[in-house]
């Protein structure tokens, strides 16, 4: 228990910017227990319920949609939306393997970077305006999100190989297939006591797209790095929150 608790505590430490300290060795039992990723989104969902619900009662749904984005950021920090960009600009290198592995893990941002964020940012304020303006789903379409988003990472590296050596090929290396069983089956819960269908429907939008990241990453890449799993974070709380504005705006 004391382990598993430890590891809790890590992944804290390594998925958001709360202050809970982290070790080498808490990482290393996090690398045991990464099933755990959706129940630290779980957790992150609930914050960011609470704050878009609070500033959806004082704010309109734009302004309501731009602090709920502020507080994803300041509560996850920027390593995995800088993955999305790393991942923006190899996948928009042109030449062979070697050229766009050397693209995405170059430290300045190119354009296909930019514009990969560009639209993620774009994408997550449209969603969140929709779910706010209906008052439907929400809040528990962040609490979903933020799930889907945690099990991405986990699919992408259960079914990833690394391509070089880092924390990326950490995760790759250590997460099982036992892993995502796991973490699905508690994702699955979470989503559908959120929101019932709506939040199984999320869950499996988000899938697709994980697979979809991670077929882009092993075309271009020939496997996966700690940028495309942290690239699949983003992708997989973008889809989810899409799939969910979606109904909004349908109803």
């Amino acid at each position: 228990m004391s382990e598993l608790l430890s590891a809790l505590r890590s992944g804290f430490g390594f998925l958001t910017t709360i202050p809970v300290g982290i070790t080498m060795e808490g990482i290393e039992k996090l690398m045991k227990h990464i099933y755990l990723f959706p129940v630290i989104g779980a957790f992150l969902g609930i914050i960011f319920s609470a704050v878009g619900f609070t500033s959806s009662i004082i704010f309109p749904p734009v302004l309501a949609s731009f602090l709920t984005i502020i507080s994803i950021y300041y509560f996850t920090g920027f390593n995995h939306i800088d993955g999305l960009a790393d991942f923006g600009d190899g996948v928009a290198a042109h030449g062979p393997t070697e050229k766009k592995i050397a693209a995405m893990r170059d430290t300045a941002v190119g354009t296909g970077g930019i514009i990969f964020c560009m639209i993620a940012i774009l994408g997550l304020f449209s969603s969140l305006f929709f779910i706010f303006d209906s008052r439907m789903f929400f809040p528990l379409a962040l609490l979903a999100a933020e799930v889907s988003a945690k099990q991405n990472m986990v699919t992408v590296a259960a079914f990833g190989k690394s391509i070089h050596k880092g924390f990326g090929s950490m995760t790759v290396d250590n997460t099982k297939k036992s892993d995502f069983i796991i973490s699905m089956v508690f994702s699955g819960a979470a989503c559908y006591l959120s929101l019932g269908i709506q939040g199984i429907g999320a869950l499996v939008f988000s899938q697709v797209a994980g697979f979809l990241v991670l077929n882009t990453a092993n075309r271009h890449f020939g496997g996966v790095s700690g940028d495309v799993v942290g690239a699949s974070n983003e992708v997989g709380r973008l889809a989810a929150l899409l799939f969910l504005g979606g109904l909004a705006w349908m109803r």
